[in-house]
């Protein structure tokens, strides 16, 4: 009797549901029935990476640093030249048009002059390969478009000095794949 009275006054207990909680999320008829639906983001995953030695790992990580550094320029890079194509679309003549590229120049160095002056050689070489992707176009497509084949020339000469190429490009399958899969997690807010 006693083991009875016991388990009476432990039930309401084992059976107390105190702790419900409620989520709302949007939901999707389906048939005539409202399915909960909750969109994710997709969710990439790469083969694990083969580091024998620690170089490897220091210069992984060093890449890391560099892209995290560089793609916010490259990004900017990419919607600074669609904006800039469709304004010089709508000018009327080549003079306003020069005008408006010699504007649009002072306004950048002024904003990221400075920040650019401060990469380093990787860095340099990595934001060209960045932009073209971002882009579809070399920086030496990009130059000769704004402002002149002579131009373009020139700046290539003077790159060249400096061991950089203009005309590089970027190849997400092949030499490029490891920038490409951290660009990815970047986007993906994995790291």
């Amino acid at each position: 009797m006693a083991l009875c009275l016991l388990s009476f006054g432990l039930a309401p207990d084992l059976f107390a549901q105190d702790t419900i909680r409620h989520m709302v999320v949007p939901g999707k008829i389906i048939q005539g029935d409202t399915v909960p639906y909750i969109d994710m983001r997709t969710v990439v995953i790469f083969p694990q990476m083969d580091m024998k030695a620690w170089s490897d790992l220091v210069g992984y990580e060093r890449l890391v640093y560099n892209v995290k550094k560089v793609y916010p320029y490259a990004k900017l890079a990419g919607v600074k030249l669609t904006e800039y194509k469709s304004k010089l679309d709508s000018l009327p003549n080549q003079r306003e048009r020069k005008k408006f590229l010699k504007k649009a120049e002072k306004e950048l160095e002024s904003q990221f002059g400075d920040e650019i002056k401060d990469l380093n050689f990787t860095q340099g070489k990595l934001l060209m390969k960045l932009i073209y992707r971002q882009t579809g176009s070399s920086t030496f497509a990009i130059v000769k478009e704004l402002r002149g084949s002579f131009n373009a020339f020139i700046y290539q000469t003077v790159a060249r000095l400096f061991g950089y190429d203009l005309r590089v490009q970027y190849d997400p399958e092949g030499s490029d794949k490891t920038v490409e899969q951290i660009v990815q997690m970047i986007e993906n807010g994995a790291i």
